[in-house]
C-alpha cells in the first residue's frame, strides 16, 4: 500500500485546452431529439477550456489522505479519510459511471466529523472512497471480469486490508449494484448496506432491453408499481442507448472518447443532468485525464458476461430514493433483498444524491447505520 497524490502535469491541461480550441463541431440536426443539444455542450466547453479551475478541484483531493494498492492484479486507488470519533464505523462508498470519487467530496466532513458540522458525533464514520478499477486513478485494468462481483470480492480484501473487521457499505449507481454484493459476500462483516437506487425489475436485475412480452407478474403489481414498470421501460425505450453500447461494443465507443474532449463531454453528459457545471465537468476531466474514458465504460458488459447471484441479500439495506432517477419497485427489491429496513423517499436532490442534495444524503447514511450498532 503506497501514499497517492495527484499532480497532473501542465502539459497535459495545455493539451486539453488545446483539443477544446480546436474542435469541428458536428452539423446541428433539423430538429430537437436527436440527442444532447449543440448549445448545452458549446456552453459547456467554453467553461471547460475558460473558466474551469481543475487546479483547485486537485489541491480539494489532495486535501484528503490517498493511496493506492493492487487486489487481484488491479491498482486500486482509493481516499481513506478516518473519523476523530472513538467509535467511528468504517465506511465503504462506491460511485458508478460516469462518476468518480468525488461524487463523495461533500459529505467527508460531516459524515467523517460530525460534532464539527453541528451533527451528532454518535454516528461517525471512517470513510473509505475507492475509485473503480477501470476508472480514475485506479485506471484501466488488464485483463477482463471486472464486473460488479469481482470488484465487490476487490472491496472485501481492501477493507480486511485496512484492518476492518466490521464496516458498513454504501454507494450510487453502479455502487448500489456493488456495495449488496458486498454484504452477499461478507455478511459476518458488513453492518448493513445503504444505496441511493435498487435496480430491481421484473426480470430480476434490470436488463438493458425491454422484454418482447411482459412477465406475468407485472399484471399483478398495484397500479403505482405498475406505472414504475411503464416509467423503467420508456427509460430503456428512449434514453439507454449508452446501455446498449457499453454492454456490447465498449472498445469501438472508447477510440473516440478516448481521442476527443468534447464527444467525451457529450457522451457522458447526456446522464449527468441536474449537477452544477463544475461539478459535470470535474467527473469529466477525471475520466479524460486519467485515460480511462474507454475503460470505464466496460463495467456495462463485465457485469453482462459475469451477472451477480439472483438469491436474495440478507444483510439490512437501506435505500435513499432520490427524484429524476431510476425508481425502486418495492415488490422486486423486497424480491431481492430479503432484509430491507430502511426506505425513504425526497423530494429534492436526483441521481447523485450525495452532490445534489447532500443534506439529505448524510442524514439518511446517519439515521440508516445508527440503527445497525456494530459488535465490539
Amino acid at each position: 500500500m503506497e501514499t497517492f497524490r495527484i499532480e497532473v502535469p501542465d502539459a497535459e491541461l495545455a493539451d486539453l485546452r488545446d483539443r477544446l480550441a480546436r474542435v469541428r463541431w458536428a452539423p446541428e440536426p433539423p430538429a430537437d431529439g436527436y440527442g444532447m443539444s449543440g448549445s448545452t455542450v458549446r456552453k459547456l466547453v467554453e467553461h471547460w477550456r475558460d473558466g474551469y479551475d481543475w487546479r483547485a478541484v486537485e489541491a480539494r483531493l489532495n486535501a484528503h489522505p490517498q493511496f493506492t494498492t493492487t487486489i487481484d492484479g488491479a491498482n486500486v486507488h482509493f481516499l481513506h479519510v478516518r473519523s476523530p470519533e472513538p467509535d467511528a464505523l468504517p465506511l465503504i462508498l462506491t460511485h458508478g459511471w460516469p462518476g468518480s470519487v468525488t461524487e463523495y467530496l461533500d459529505v467527508i466532513g460531516p459524515l467523517t466529523d460530525p460534532r464539527a458540522h453541528g451533527l451528532d458525533p454518535a454516528v461517525a464514520f471512517h470513510l473509505v472512497i475507492p475509485s473503480l478499477p477501470g476508472f480514475g486513478w485506479s485506471g484501466p485494468v488488464t485483463e477482463p471480469g471486472w464486473g460488479p462481483r469481482r470488484i465487490a470480492v476487490a472491496w472485501t480484501v481492501l477493507m480486511e486490508r485496512l484492518g476492518y473487521r466490521r464496516y458498513g457499505a454504501a454507494g450510487n449507481d453502479w455502487g448500489s449494484v456493488i456495495s449488496p454484493e458486498v454484504g452477499r459476500l461478507a455478511p459476518d462483516s458488513v453492518v448493513g448496506v445503504h444505496v441511493t437506487q435498487i435496480f430491481s425489475g421484473p426480470e430480476g436485475d434490470v436488463p438493458f432491453y425491454p422484454p418482447t412480452v411482459e412477465p406475468a407478474s407485472v399484471a399483478t403489481l398495484p397500479p403505482d408499481e405498475r406505472a414504475l414498470v411503464e416509467g423503467l421501460r420508456h427509460f430503456q425505450r428512449t434514453m439507454a442507448s449508452y446501455h446498449h453500447v457499453h454492454a456490447e461494443q465498449p472498445q469501438t465507443l472508447a477510440y473516440a472518447l478516448s481521442d476527443s474532449p468534447v464527444g467525451l463531454l457529450a457522451w457522458n453528459s447526456q446522464v449527468m443532468g441536474g449537477l452544477d457545471p463544475d461539478a459535470l465537468l470535474t467527473h469529466v476531466s477525471i475520466h479524460w485525464l486519467t485515460d480511462t474514458a474507454g475503460s470505464a465504460p466496460r463495467i456495462y458488459l463485465e457485469d453482462h458476461r459475469h451477472p451477480v447471484p439472483t438469491t436474495p441479500t440478507t444483510v439490512p439495506l437501506g435505500l435513499a430514493q432520490f427524484p429524476n432517477d431510476a425508481q425502486a419497485i418495492r415488490t422486486y427489491a423486497h424480491r431481492d433483498h430479503a432484509n430491507i429496513t430502511s426506505w425513504h423517499v425526497y423530494d429534492r436532490g436526483g441521481h447523485y444524491g450525495s452532490q445534489q442534495a447532500p443534506d439529505l444524503y448524510i442524514a439518511d447514511v446517519q439515521q440508516f447505520f445508527a440503527q445497525l450498532r456494530p459488535c465490539p
